[in-house]
């Protein structure tokens, strides 16, 4: 079971794009979240949660491995609280999916020589530090070999490649999303042909939806921009990521203390990768609440490259094992089943645009917590996940948003 919570700082939360979404809608597209259908309906496929999905707001992906009678229907019955209904269906993949890894460059890019340069920015404060920035010569570097730089550092903990074998949620049959006041606190159990009749498991607080991440950005890209939100529940580690294209240099910015591109950090991570990650200071601990951006790093972008934040709130990951290991580690063990549940919560935003109202709707930013020159929005969201408040102003028209995808086919000559 992957959970995941994703919004867009500054806009309300969409199920859905009305009329295909424009320029927003090429955005989520690009970025494996596009929404399709009704509102509440916009999980389409499975593999949704490891993306960068913010529509809808709130996936769950269930992919179950039967090794007894493999590729076979299986259903969950889910409490109450998780407003799907009483069960949800798990059917195999018509075809086994294409899945690329967070981080990893498409075949399709690492078969063109890539131009120009990324220029990699690192650590939170207000001034780039002395031997900044690390320069990655893309012109020059065997394509597979860029590809290596641009992923970067990876993520040891791999999601399942499934295929045929698998059952999965959702599916054709049922595309039903969470909704904001969905939990899947409570008892659940998987039913089908070959499948324990032992396997229920309960789900408390922990393994529970993570809130949305209320972040507020201030300043332009020719300052020092700020950064800031409320503490995200259960949240064990944070990391910030910032991007936007000079010419044909990518300028890459991050909340770490070592250089490093960071794509391979958008996924769920393990809890001895985060405590690892912690101490090396890749990740940003629990308790910080800010994190300034250097100035200037972002100004030689001008407004047709506005760059693009990505925040991620990492949560925890649990093993539900029947039965029990026993205490005695000779003591003969086979367990039944096994259940594990991975929960993440990430937001993005649009450096130094003053279009966002602090209040989740469309509109000039109002001036409270402004640095010199710098508007501030925030997601609109209150610690608890729910809306503050407020009506949409009219709307504006941001400058075109870096998206990852389009950069890359900038880069590799697509």
């Amino acid at each position: 079971m992957d959970l995941s919570t994703g919004t867009m700082a500054g806009m309300p939360e969409m199920d859905s794009l009305p009329g295909g979404g424009g320029m927003l809608g090429g955005l989520m597209g690009g970025m494996g979240g596009g929404a399709q259908g009704r509102a509440g309906s916009g999980n389409t496929a499975y593999g949704h949660a490891r993306a960068m999905s913010v529509m809808p707001p709130r996936v769950i992906d269930l992919a179950l491995h039967n090794s007894l009678r493999p590729g076979v229907e299986a259903s969950q019955a889910i409490p109450p609280g998780m407003r799907m209904g009483e069960s949800l269906p798990l059917i195999p993949p018509r075809a086994q999916p294409t899945q690329t890894e967070p981080g990893e460059v498409p075949q399709e890019y690492q078969q063109h020589q890539p131009k120009g340069r990324i220029l990699l920015y690192w650590g939170c404060g207000s001034a780039v530090r002395a031997g900044q920035p690390r320069v990655i010569d893309l012109a020059r570097a065997k394509p597979s070999d860029s590809a290596q730089a641009f992923a970067g550092r990876a993520v040891p903990d791999r999601g399942p490649r499934v295929g045929p074998a698998y059952a999965l949620y959702p599916n054709e049959r049922n595309q039903v999303s969470l909704s904001r006041d969905s939990s899947v606190v409570g008892e659940h159990q998987v039913r089908g042909d070959g499948v324990p009749a032992s396997m229920k498991f309960t789900l408390g607080a922990a393994q529970d939806l993570m809130p949305a991440i209320d972040l507020r950005t201030t300043g332009k890209p020719q300052d020092s921009m700020g950064t800031s939100w409320q503490p995200v529940r259960n949240a064990r580690a944070y990391y910030l990521h910032a991007m936007s294209q000079s010419g044909d240099d990518l300028i890459m910015w991050s909340s770490a203390e070592t250089p490093d591109t960071g794509m391979g950090l958008f996924d769920y991570l393990s809890p001895a990768t985060i405590d690892r990650w912690l101490k090396e200071r890749v990740l940003l601990q629990p308790e910080t609440t800010q994190c300034a951006i250097p100035q200037g790093i972002f100004a030689g972008g001008g407004r047709d490259a506005t760059p693009m934040l990505r925040m991620m709130a990492y949560g925890g990951e649990s093993h539900i094992v029947h039965p029990p290991r026993p205490a005695d580690p000779k003591a003969a063990w086979e367990p039944e089943w096994s259940v594990r549940v991975r929960v993440k919560s990430h937001t993005m935003a649009m450096l130094g645009e003053e279009i966002l109202g602090q209040r989740g709707g469309m509109g000039p930013a109002a001036p409270a917590g402004a640095g010199a020159g710098g508007g501030a929005y925030s997601s609109g969201m209150g610690s608890s996940g729910q809306p503050s408040g407020g009506a949409p102003s009219d709307a504006g028209t941001p400058g075109e948003v870096v998206n990852p995808v389009n950069l890359l086919r900038g880069l590799f000559g697509r």
